[in-house]
């Protein structure tokens, strides 16, 4: 059985006040579990409190964002080294948000998995759909086109290395979240696309659910045979709700 992965993104949120509160409540809450495994991604920042506060934690940091490059006359951006003096085990990938607000498509999300994984990292790659693209039909094919335009530039072995987040663009921040059978649906098809390739990396792969994962819902959506955690967003900006969802996780793996 794979053991579940509940990683927060905090996406660009907080205080440096928060923060510490924040990941001071997750380390707590989070201490007696053992089955699940809980990664916290806050703003770059903060990285610093996550590195100085999990060192005595079983709590994984992560990063939501990095460079295509390594080094070099690029202002604003954050290299897979950088993060990786952090102490980061995990870094989000192709976010929804990085490809509609920032343009970032399969060449670009493509680079930045390969530095993340140069660094030692494990990348989050995330896929999904728009609201416009289920309502026409067009989930499998959008999902299998951000696939396959991974695998052709980088292979089928580096999902060896990466784990993946589906999230459905219409359920994040918006309240509304896939049914458990919706979620269970495309995350069966992203395992049987990768399996056509590679039954032993279909298998082994953890296949998150990422739109608006909460504590009401989220030992249903944790229970479906597909679902191996969560890429968990507004849920995760509050310990109490957090945990509970870690709780959940625990519960699942039982």
């Amino acid at each position: 059985m794979r053991q579940p992965l509940i990683a927060g993104n905090w996406k660009m949120n907080g205080t440096k006040a928060s923060a510490e509160a924040l990941i001071s409540g997750v380390i707590d809450g989070v201490a007696a579990l053992s089955k699940v495994e809980v990664a916290v991604c806050p703003p770059f920042p903060y990285l610093y409190l996550g590195e100085q506060l999990f060192t005595e934690s079983s709590v994984r940091l992560g990063a939501q964002n990095l460079c295509t490059e390594e080094a070099g006359a690029y202002t604003g951006e954050v290299a897979a080294s950088m993060l990786a003096d952090f102490g980061c085990t995990y870094v989000i990938c192709g976010h929804s948000e990085r490809r509609e607000y920032y343009g970032e498509a399969e060449e670009i999300i493509a680079k930045k998995l390969q530095v993340c994984a140069s660094r030692g990292m494990t990348p989050i790659l995330c896929v999904g759909e728009t609201l416009e693209q289920r309502e026409q039909g067009m989930t499998r094919t959008v999902i299998a086109d951000q696939i396959d335009g991974i695998i052709s530039r980088v292979g089928i072995d580096a999902f060896e290395r990466l784990e993946i987040a589906y999230e459905p663009v219409w359920a994040i921040g918006t309240g509304v979240t896939a049914t458990p059978d919706q979620a269970q649906e495309v995350h069966e098809f992203i395992r049987q696309r990768i399996g056509e390739l590679s039954g032993a990396i279909a298998e082994k792969i953890r296949i998150l659910y990422g739109g608006s994962m909460k504590p009401a819902n989220a030992r249903d959506l944790l229970a479906q045979a597909d679902i191996d955690g969560g890429l968990v967003g507004g849920a995760s900006l509050v310990a109490g709700d957090f945990v509970a969802i870690c709780q959940a996780g625990e519960a699942v793996a039982g």
